[in-house]
């Protein structure tokens, strides 16, 4: 595997001095932005980092949620072939600081004054021990739904303020002979659904009491119960297809106008907008009803691994600035669907779902409402992330019902820990 990769790194080299240009270094970075909307925002990087004479080695991975990144990594890793950048999730970037593997950015973080504009909550995840090793790119946010606005005036249903009144929309749709949720049936992306619903059943203190602190009274309530008859009731209004299927082609359901609504993570935005679709016309953005003024958040970071040659440690830091300046993050995040890292960007550039999730994550953060994701690494460990997936799949799958599921979901969090 090494030489491959030698190999790979020589023939781009021996290209761009054939054709006369000249690199500071090449970056080769894993990552799984692979849907037409990543794929469009992470050329903004990569024309950013070539404006700077650092050339791309570019890795995809495809999966929404990145487990298939991370197994890639840890073969790469393992082969002593680390790459020079790598998209990470919240935990994992801590799991990958401790075993010593990640570079220190201090010396770039203390230059363009990180400590003063990127959120608390997101340097919780940026930095290990004291010491910055991650560059954040984004923030996103979880409990969103996107609604297909056509589909909704046409059957006269109104925006759903409360969980009623969205299950009422939902089958409004499903009686005309249409599917109301579009969805992929894959582990990630039903936690991700669970982040909204635990939301709307208890709101912040109950989320942070279960999916925090692990507290098994909370992860084994009656509230836990109702989560789970919750995503039954999800489960009621997808298509028979959804098994296996990937985000962004249940994000097409929405924008083709073969289904209504999505839950999904705001990253589903830069699919609609690579459609063309303009939001307030074509689809609406609103937050899972009833979790209004609570946000479940993940922030894509790029880690640094280690590297002993001059060169490529001046290119990650290049790499680290290009990131972290605010038009690179306003310019990114208007293609991305996310919104910024830093709090001093300003909104102008933003679409009206873009301005609201702005406005949204910094009244969280400044009431105290801002979690991290259950699904995507920033409520917990890796390992508890997976068995939390492996209980709530099997109950949207109807392996067993809501009490059933809540029981289990103990059983599994404590063996985890």
């Amino acid at each position: 595997m090494r030489g491959y990769f030698g190999r790979k790194t020589a023939i781009v080299a021996a290209l761009l001095a054939s054709t006369g240009i000249a690199r500071a270094e090449d970056v080769e970075v894993l990552h799984w932005w692979t849907s037409g909307g990543e794929a469009s925002a992470l050329n903004v990087l990569k024309d950013d980092l070539a404006t700077k004479q650092i050339g791309w080695i570019d890795m995809p991975v495809a999966g929404g949620g990145g487990e298939a990144a991370m197994t890639t990594l840890r073969a790469r890793v393992t082969a002593g072939d680390a790459p020079t950048a790598v998209q990470m999730l919240g935990f994992d970037i801590q799991d990958w600081a401790a075993e010593g593997q990640l570079a220190n950015l201090d010396a770039v973080a203390a230059e363009e004054g990180w400590d003063a504009v990127v959120p608390v909550a997101l340097q919780a995840f940026s930095k290990y021990d004291g010491s910055w090793v991650a560059a954040p790119v984004n923030v996103h946010s979880t409990n969103w739904v996107w609604a297909n606005k056509a589909m909704m005036d046409e059957l006269g249903i109104a925006q759903p303020t409360n969980w009623d009144e969205f299950v009422a929309a939902m089958q409004k749709v499903k009686d005309s002979g249409k599917t109301a949720l579009a969805h992929g049936g894959q582990p990630w992306q039903e936690a991700t659904m669970f982040d909204g619903v635990v939301l709307s059943v208890g709101g912040v203190e109950f989320y942070r009491k279960a999916f925090i602190d692990l507290d098994p009274e909370a992860l084994g309530s009656d509230q836990m119960v109702e989560a789970f008859n919750r995503m039954a009731t999800l489960r009621s209004f997808v298509d028979e297809n959804f098994s296996g299927r990937d985000w962004n082609l249940a994000s097409a359901m929405v924008i083709n106008g073969d289904a209504a609504f999505q839950i999904m993570g705001d990253w589903a935005k830069g699919e609609f907008l690579k459609a063309g679709k303009v939001p307030g016309t074509d689809f609406l953005c609103f937050r899972v009803p009833g979790t209004q003024g609570d946000v479940s958040f993940n922030s894509d970071q790029f880690a640094m691994f280690a590297q002993t040659d001059p060169a490529a440690q001046a290119a990650q830091g290049e790499m680290a600035r290009a990131i972290m300046s605010p038009g690179f993050q306003s310019a990114f995040n208007v293609v991305k669907g996310s919104v910024p890292a830093r709090t001093d960007v300003p909104n102008d550039a933003f679409d009206a779902c873009g301005k609201q999730a702005m406005a949204e994550l910094a009244e969280a953060s400044a009431n105290g409402t801002l979690v991290g994701s259950i699904a995507h690494g920033h409520a917990n460990k890796a390992a508890v992330k997976n068995a939390i997936y492996d209980v709530v799949t099997a109950n949207f799958n109807g392996e067993y019902d809501a009490a059933t599921a809540a029981q289990n979901l103990v059983n599994a969090v404590e063996a985890a820990q």
